[in-house]
C-alpha cells in the first residue's frame, strides 16, 4: 500500500496548484476503481492540521471539516483512525485549544497507557492528562 505525504493531502483541499490537484485527483480516482487504498500516517494528519491552521489560515472549525472531510474519503486509510476521531471529539469547539495534544493523549489512551504528563496547563484540563509542576 501506498502512502501520501502532507502536501498531497494540502493539494487535494486547498486546491492552489490545479496541476497538483488534478493529479490528486485523479490518483484518488485510480484508487477508487481498483478499490485499493491509501495510506495516511498519524504523523501526517498531525502535519496536515498544522499547515491548514498555520500556513493557510484555517480557523478551528475549518480545520475540523477538513478533518472529517479526510475521515470520509474512501480511499484513505488512516493510520489510527479511531484515535484520529477521539482526537477529533476532544478538539470539537469548546474542547481543547490544540489539536496535536488531543491526538497525543488519543494515542496514550488507544494503547491503554496513562496518564499522559505535560508540563502543558492547556493540554492538562484534558481528561488522562495530569501536569506536572
Amino acid at each position: 500500500m501506498v502512502a501520501l505525504d502532507t502536501n498531497v493531502l494540502v493539494r487535494w483541499l486547498v486546491v492552489d496548484d490545479a496541476g497538483q490537484a488534478e493529479t490528486v485527483a485523479a490518483l484518488f480516482d485510480q484508487y477508487s476503481r481498483e478499490k485499493a487504498r491509501l495510506f495516511v500516517s498519524v504523523t501526517v494528519v498531525l502535519e496536515f492540521e498544522w499547515v491548514l491552521r498555520a500556513c493557510y489560515g484555517f480557523d478551528k472549525a475549518s480545520v475540523l471539516a477538513a478533518l472529517d472531510a479526510l475521515l470520509g474519503v474512501e480511499e484513505i486509510e488512516l493510520q489510527h483512525e479511531s484515535a484520529v476521531e477521539v482526537a477529533l471529539w476532544h478538539y470539537r469547539p469548546g474542547g481543547a485549544p490544540d489539536f496535536a495534544d488531543c491526538m497525543h493523549l488519543a494515542l496514550v489512551s488507544e494503547s491503554a497507557r496513562g496518564p499522559l504528563l505535560s508540563f502543558d496547563r492547556r493540554a492538562a484540563k484534558l481528561d488522562g492528562v495530569r501536569r506536572l509542576s
